[in-house]
């Protein structure tokens, strides 16, 4: 079965909301991927003031404990944490450490009381102020809740922010993800507060998206992952050509050995973003997954990008 790449992930979440285990869609589920698939949440932060409340509540401090947890799932259901198990295979997928880009960041956020920290991408968008990410960085899915305390840094590197730190004002998923813990739409968006005067996009620029790609490109990954043996310090990328999910899922596949807080990375091929980290398996911890963006991702971020 899928284990989401932590830090913020189905099962920990459903457990801790509804005192069950939850799974992720297995192959021969349906993706749900509709026109209309589309859960936004409640306002974020949208006073001054709110925004404030939000960018102080993250100190060096809470942003160095954020949890980049991992979560594997057996056949049955079972959530185990800890460790992720070696890879028995023969693929070699070593992530290369990269410069810090205004266009990549680290998202922290809130959910169940507890701090995680995922990736993310600034995107192009009319109103100028959307990032891309994982749907479990911004909902813990299933019938869960949204996240709080959302928080974009822009080109974070060894705690430093240099273009300082924004708060969402709303969150967009799936309604396949929020409702069911889809990982074929495991997607989410989150609509940027203006500061300083300025949109994000406007002040750290932004990848532009796409959607209905051929499968089987050539992508660059990438993220901040902080799990053993990286510390969520720096930006990795992964580069490889994507292949089909053998368990038939809609996902695809690049070589890449990427940890937890990489979650919600983007994509890159042809200079555009086209998926985002989502999980990996637990028998194959060098290979990352993604959703496929169609119609339902292409929803969520219509929705989002014109709010």
């Amino acid at each position: 079965m899928r284990k989401p790449l932590a830090p913020t992930l189905l099962a920990a979440f459903a457990l801790a909301v509804t005192g069950g285990a939850a799974a992720p869609a297995v192959a021969g589920t349906p993706s749900i991927d509709t026109a209309d698939a589309v859960v936004a949440s409640a306002d974020q932060a949208t006073t001054a003031a709110e925004h404030r409340a939000v960018t102080s509540y993250w100190t060096p401090e809470r942003m160095e404990a954020a949890i980049p947890a991992d979560v594997r799932m057996s056949p049955d259901g079972d959530v185990t944490t800890g460790a992720a198990p070696t890879a028995a295979d023969d693929m070699v997928a070593q992530a290369d450490p990269e410069n810090p880009q205004p266009e990549l960041g680290k998202v922290f956020f809130t959910l169940g009381g507890q701090d995680y920290v995922c990736s993310g991408t600034a995107t192009t968008s009319q109103n100028s102020s959307v990032v891309t990410t994982a749907g479990h960085c911004v909902h813990e899915g299933a019938g869960g809740s949204f996240a709080t305390n959302f928080t974009f840094v822009p080109a974070y590197e060894n705690g430093s922010a240099p273009h300082g730190e924004w708060s969402a004002a709303t969150l967009y998923t799936s309604s396949g993800w929020a409702d069911s813990g889809d990982f074929t739409v495991d997607v989410g968006f989150a609509v940027m507060n203006d500061s300083g005067g300025q949109s994000l996009t406007d002040a750290v620029g932004s990848y532009p998206i796409a959607f209905d790609q051929s499968r089987g490109l050539s992508y660059t990954s990438f993220g901040y992952p902080a799990g053993s043996p990286f510390d969520g310090q720096l930006l990795y990328s992964c580069s490889a050509t994507a292949h089909d999910d053998p368990q038939g899922s809609t996902t695809q596949g690049i070589a890449c050995d990427m940890t937890g807080g990489s979650s919600g990375g983007g994509w890159i091929t042809g200079g555009q973003l086209n998926s985002v980290n989502s999980y990996k398996y637990t028998n194959d911890s060098s290979t990352m997954y993604g959703p496929y963006f169609g119609s339902a991702a292409q929803a969520v971020y219509d929705a989002a990008a014109t709010s």
